[in-house]
């Protein structure tokens, strides 16, 4: 068998490293996982094949309506890229299959949606690769995966999420099955992402709501905008603190079990709000708060930081363990829903590139959807709100200011 040396994005060799039943990559676009996916699948064609082993490599969308519609395209430039590897395929404009070698593994293109009950019919699948799988439904899942029965056989997964609860995000994400290496991966995670596409991205980031951005760039769900509390209030910059602004105002809400703590630190700028640094960890211990506060948040201890005065008890440790300055915020009934209010009051929040925590927040954080109408309720989804939460508490001052003095239209 030939040693060769095959490259792929660092976050993808665990993937392809030992043995796995179920192998999967899912984000957004530039990140090589189908170049990766589809080379890969030539290479265990060529280690069959080598083996004495004879088979198919079925390559599967939900739909395919033709071979252009498949994968077919992508596994022929993989192969015609990789010097060692183009010896040992013939490739047609119809087929691709191993030659030369002991054993012979053909390709076979499949749409699921219409062509899933003859899959029994393509014995001794060796490897099953279904791209674009976010489509796929749970039904195809349940037809599929039986037929992938050969000894050492194994089902790869490629997908840009899209919603939260697809069958293919239930299957591998909420409950990945026993044996599988399934990894999130992205533009960022490319080494070889190409000046253009990055060109792309940027258009992207200046002309799209940061929603529909996530989505085509980060592998982020996409959400129903309209749910969304900050939808067409925010933006995410790579800007300057100004000297001019107000603040800086500085928030805090500590985590619990698997909650996160967060930190933030904001300035305004008469009606628009600047979110410029944060602090996000989750399990930290109290009285290492302040010091990990600190180090994503240089200062922070020097100025004032409201915290969320359901804790006074932790207030106190980490005003003894380094951040003196820390408060508790006001509250009062219905506080929650005025510091909405007051928050999308302003122009624009402008998120720093920086604070990513914020960033997704501000995209998830979303009121109820009726699951059989959906319809908009006017209930908030209590998540995604930890580093919202410290930003309200961080401009409360304000908040009561602003309700005391009919700012927002409303009397206290």
């Amino acid at each position: 068998m030939t040693t060769a040396k095959v490259e792929l994005p660092p976050k993808l060799i665990p993937v392809f490293s030992g043995p796995a039943r179920y192998r999967g990559a899912h984000g957004g676009r530039g990140s090589a996982k189908t170049r990766s996916f589809a080379l890969m699948t030539a290479v265990k064609a060529y280690q069959a094949a080598a083996e004495g082993r004879s088979g198919v490599i079925l390559c599967g969308r939900e739909f395919v309506n033709s071979l252009d519609d498949s994968s077919l395209p992508e596994i022929k430039a993989a192969i015609e890229a990789t010097d060692w590897l183009a010896p040992w395929f013939d490739i047609g404009e119809k087929f691709v299959r191993t030659k030369g070698l002991p054993g012979r593994i053909d390709y076979r293109f499949a749409g699921l949606r219409h062509n899933v009950g003859s899959l029994k019919s393509k014995a001794r699948i060796i490897v099953a690769w279904i791209d674009e799988a976010e489509d796929v439904s749970e039904t195809a899942w349940r037809k599929l995966i039986p037929t992938v029965r050969e000894d050492g056989s194994e089902i790869w997964v490629t997908w840009n999420p899209e919603k939260p609860d697809s069958p293919t995000h239930n299957r591998f994400i909420k409950a990945p099955p026993d044996n599988s290496k399934i990894v999130q991966i992205n533009y960022t995670d490319n080494p070889w992402f190409p000046d253009v596409l990055d060109e792309e991205r940027l258009n992207d980031l200046a002309r799209l709501d940061p929603n529909t951005y996530a989505h085509i760039w980060e592998g982020a769900h996409l959400i129903n905008s309209d749910a969304q509390v900050f939808a067409g209030k925010w933006r995410v910059d790579d800007f300057e603190i100004n000297p001019s602004w107000d603040g800086p105002y500085q928030g805090g809400d500590f985590g619990f079990s698997q909650d996160p703590t967060a930190a933030v630190r904001c300035y305004i700028d008469g009606d628009r709000l600047y979110v410029s640094h944060e602090a996000f960890a989750k399990q930290l211990a109290l009285d290492g708060t302040a010091a990990f506060v600190e180090e994503k948040i240089p200062g922070y201890a020097e100025y004032v930081s409201r915290w969320d005065s359901a804790s006074p008890g932790s207030i106190e440790l980490i005003s003894r363990h380094g951040m003196p300055r820390a408060t508790a915020t006001d509250k009062w009934q219905g506080s929650i829903e005025d510091g909405i209010r007051y928050l999308r009051s302003f122009r624009e929040i402008v998120v720093h590139t920086r604070c990513k925590g914020i960033k997704d927040e501000m995209r998830l954080y979303s009121y109820k959807v009726d699951r059989l109408s959906g319809d908009i309720l006017p209930t908030i989804v209590d998540a995604h709100n930890h580093g919202i939460d410290a930003l309200r508490y961080a401009v409360s001052p304000m908040i009561r200011q602003g309700f005391h003095y009919g700012m927002l239209g409303v009397v206290e």
